[in-house]
């Protein structure tokens, strides 16, 4: 290489590892701890850990101590990070090679719809702006629907409020629901974004895509920022961001993106 030539993007070189692209790609599609990952990619704990400071140095992932048991962690790949990175470096390549969001292609007329649950402790904030949000982004194409192993007497005032100011969204009218009462409803994926609930979610049948995000309860959240208004906004624009990039997997089974 003469001295004059560009080094790959950081991106380009993080990826090309091998046990790193495998981590990318459990990460894409759930939040998993360590000891997951290991069972997921076959690799020694210390190594699996080597390459995940790598990625966490690089912007791509993400930790966050999981709130059923503070001694551990959720890892987090942030696509919105990932695809900044995959637009960077084809840029870097050729001018016309940046790469832009295409929408989600739509399902044949004749196709089921998939049926999406989110599910969180409370069933008062996190689960009900991901039900609220998925359900306005796809215009009722997706059925969809939220619950809490142990949910609350009402939706939380800021939740309501934040959607209805920044999405025009009205779920004043909802009132929290026990998984319980969701036994025997078919659907294709379980999205828990509570890391205690994902510990006592029900089983919803052989074929369904379980899936976890670990976001903290903004009601109870500590972090930059006051506790209350602030942080369910947080919350809601990191809820948005992911669902965002999960619409395209919903136009396909769960047999076909399972890894």
């Amino acid at each position: 290489m003469r001295p004059s030539d560009p080094a790959a993007p950081a991106f380009v070189q993080l990826a090309a590892h091998p046990l790193r692209w495998k981590l990318l790609t459990e990460l894409a599609a759930s939040d998993y701890r360590v000891r997951e990952l290991v069972e997921r990619v076959g690799q020694p704990q210390n190594l699996v850990s080597y390459h995940l400071r790598l990625l966490r140095g690089g912007g791509l992932v993400t930790a966050r101590r999981s709130s059923f048991d503070a001694r551990d962690s959720y890892y987090h790949l942030d696509l919105q990070q990932c695809a900044h990175a995959l637009a960077h470096a084809g840029t870097a390549l050729h001018p016309a090679l940046g790469l832009a969001p295409t929408p989600p292609p739509p399902s044949p007329p004749s196709a089921r719809r998939p049926a999406v649950l989110f599910a969180c402790t409370g069933n008062s904030a996190r689960s009900p702006i991901a039900e609220a949000l998925l359900r306005h982004r796809t215009d009722g194409h997706i059925e969809v629907t939220s619950a809490g192993s142990h949910p609350k007497p009402r939706i939380h005032s800021d939740a309501v409020q934040v959607l209805r100011e920044q999405h025009g969204i009205d779920i004043s009218g909802q009132r929290p629901r026990h998984l319980d009462t969701l036994l025997g409803r078919r659907f294709d994926y379980v999205i828990s974004l509570c890391d205690k609930v994902r510990e006592v979610c029900p089983c919803f049948g052989d074929q369904v895509r379980l899936v976890h995000w670990s976001i903290p309860d903004p009601a109870t959240a500590a972090g930059p920022g006051p506790i209350g208004h602030p942080a369910v906004v947080r919350t809601a624009a990191e809820i948005d961001t992911r669902i965002r990039y999960l619409l395209p997997l919903l136009t396909r089974t769960p047999q076909e993106v399972q890894p």
